[in-house]
């Protein structure tokens, strides 16, 4: 990103049209939200009051926002329901496994109308430990073993 910054002029940047990090880019349509909506149970507030419950579906554009963004919970924008609120919902919804069901049928519509393009995959492999020849590299301490 350094090097990019450095040969891209300030007046290029300044009139640039790209979107903000923070702008609400994730959106669900309804025709995918109806395929997922039942596994969200939703009451409007009757008329005995109490506080409103959050709908499922601005919380859940809310959650794909930081998945796809990557960014922080706190850095949540305002269009979205409270960060407390997302995150809450998040991990309530991953324990009782209602979002790999959410991701299952929108894999499942996404294949059926063939915009998934298998041919050429990648895995990440930052976050797991390579230890090829762990046993040959390991110290010797002497007095304790091999550490």
């Amino acid at each position: 990103m350094e090097l990019t910054l450095i040969w891209w002029s300030k007046r290029e940047r300044a009139s640039s049209t790209s979107a903000s990090r923070t702008d609400r880019t994730v959106t669900l349509t309804d025709k995918q939200w109806d395929l997922i909506s039942n596994l969200f149970r939703w009451t409007p507030l009757t008329s005995k009051g109490g506080r409103p419950k959050i709908h499922p579906r601005d919380c859940l554009e809310g959650i794909l926002w930081v998945l796809v963004s990557g960014a922080r919970w706190k850095d949540l924008p305002k269009e979205y329901p409270s960060k407390a609120t997302c995150h809450r919902r998040f991990v309530e919804w991953t324990k009782d496994g209602r979002l790999l069901k959410v991701w299952q049928r929108l894999l499942e519509l996404t294949d059926s109308r063939k915009a998934i393009d298998l041919s050429e995959t990648f895995a990440d492999g930052t976050l797991s430990s390579g230890k090829k020849g762990a046993e040959a590299l390991a110290r010797l301490v002497v007095g304790r073993g091999r550490k």
